[in-house]
């Protein structure tokens, strides 16, 4: 298989500029978009967008949201109750200026959430999903896991690490983040009912030690969407399979696509 050719950019979202990367193998071949987490950015991605490029034949389009890694910086921390909703319609309109046709949407988190958002709002536009450990309702378990997040980044290095990859944009996304989980207001955020407008198919990975979410969130994401599903629990893995299981990762994904083209 071919080289793909890397490109490194911005554009101008909204007033806004956000950075992205591609890996493109074919201009005809068809596109997975990669959204990152509440905490991730391209880089944090690492290796993995280029070798999903290598192994499924794919273009890979992955970009930094609005005050995440190199994008612009957030003009507030205040984020409203659906603000994920409000990143599914920044996904659709960077699938219009590239002018993606029927993309792949391959989340991690918030980036799973939002995934699956934008296949509910968007759902003849979106050819599948898959959601790494995504969230569609609160758990204590997720606010447990923030509160610990919490702590780290008052007492441990925490802040340093995410400055590598963030710089100013660091605090300020942290709050964010924390703010609009831990607030009252935020406990009956739920989008079941959204789900069943997705009738694209769709693949749930999630850890069986997932220190974010319980299994719940893939069974009941599963329940509600209308398309073909398929789910893959891995035993000893926490929240972000992508970097804890890589090979394996790619691997599943790779099969799944190779099925949506048969």
């Amino acid at each position: 298989m071919e080289t793909p050719k890397h490109k490194q950019a911005y554009i101008n979202v909204d007033g806004q500029k956000l950075y992205y990367e591609q890996y493109i193998i074919n201009p005809s071949n068809p596109t997975l978009i990669l959204l990152h987490d509440s905490l991730g950015c391209v880089e944090l991605w690492r290796d993995i967008p280029q070798k999903l490029a290598l192994k499924t034949n794919y273009n890979i389009f992955v970009y930094d949201r609005l005050g995440y890694g190199k994008s612009a910086a957030m003009q507030t921390t205040y984020r409203p109750i659906n603000y994920m909703s409000l990143e599914a319609e920044v996904v659709k309109k960077l699938m219009d200026k590239f002018n993606f046709k029927n993309p792949v949407l391959l989340g991690h988190s918030d980036g799973g959430t939002i995934a699956l958002l934008t296949a509910s709002l968007y759902p003849k536009n979106i050819k599948a999903v898959i959601a790494e450990a995504a969230h569609i309702f609160v758990e204590e378990i997720t606010l447990a896991g923030i509160q610990q997040a919490q702590t780290a980044y008052k007492n441990t290095n925490l802040p340093q690490k995410l400055y590598k990859y963030h710089k100013e944009n660091t605090q300020n996304l942290f709050e964010a983040w924390v703010t609009i989980w831990q607030s009252e207001g935020f406990r009956q955020w739920n989008i079941e009912p959204e789900l069943q407008q997705i009738n694209c198919p769709v693949f749930f990975i999630q850890g069986e030690a997932d220190e974010y979410g319980s299994l719940l969130q893939l069974d009941k994401t599963l329940e509600n969407v209308q398309g073909k599903t398929k789910k893959l629990i891995l035993p000893d893995t926490g929240h972000t399979v992508h970097k804890e299981k890589p090979n394996l990762f790619i691997e599943k994904i790779a099969e799944f696509l190779s099925n949506q083209e048969s």
